[in-house]
């Protein structure tokens, strides 16, 4: 989530201290990153909001956002580690992701990689939100009015009567997936 345009960058004093630089797969950015956990009806189930140098898995993060989940989460390529699998499998979570080139499959089934492909939803719901729900703009004038925008637009998509979501799974539990 971009606060300011890059060039200002060092003119921008609403979230000095607050905010920082990072970098996303569109290109470097100075602001926040919002993480959200949804589940296959396209419902939020935890969101973590972090400043925008902070990895994704990052040991405080994957802990807040996991807290009160079991099943399956999906995820990027890049958010698997060994260390993170096991520590998530321990807690009752098992972490799907693409493997990397050097990977062997291990405990991935057929169903798992079906429902890896429709990952892409999570990308609709970040859509939803900086398009229809206005989570995303650059005229903060304090760091309460961001916090209160992002909140709005969270709760005001949860109450969207059509989500994107992933039709015909017939798991008992929801299935998260990672961003």
């Amino acid at each position: 989530m971009k606060v300011c345009h890059k060039r200002r960058i060092y003119r921008h004093k609403v979230f000095k201290g607050y905010a920082q630089r990072g970098k996303s797969s569109t290109g470097w950015f100075y602001g926040f990153k919002l993480r959200l956990i949804i589940n296959e009806r396209g419902e939020t189930c935890a969101f973590y909001l972090g400043r925008g140098n902070v990895d994704d898995r990052d040991p405080e993060v994957i802990d807040h956002l996991c807290r009160e989940l079991r099943g399956k989460l999906f995820g990027e390529r890049w958010d698997i580690s060994g260390e993170l699998f096991e520590r998530l499998y321990l807690r009752g979570i098992k972490l799907i992701t693409r493997l990397k080139r050097n990977m062997k499959n291990k405990l991935t089934d057929m169903v798992e990689k079906v429902l890896l492909r429709k990952r892409a939803v999570i990308e609709s719901v970040n859509d939803f939100l900086k398009d229809i729900c206005h989570v995303e703009h650059s005229r903060h004038r304090s760091v309460a009015n961001f916090l209160v925008n992002l909140l709005g637009a969270l709760s005001a998509y949860s109450f969207l009567p059509h989500k994107p979501s992933i039709r015909g799974v017939c798991y008992n539990r929801a299935l998260p997936v990672l961003v």
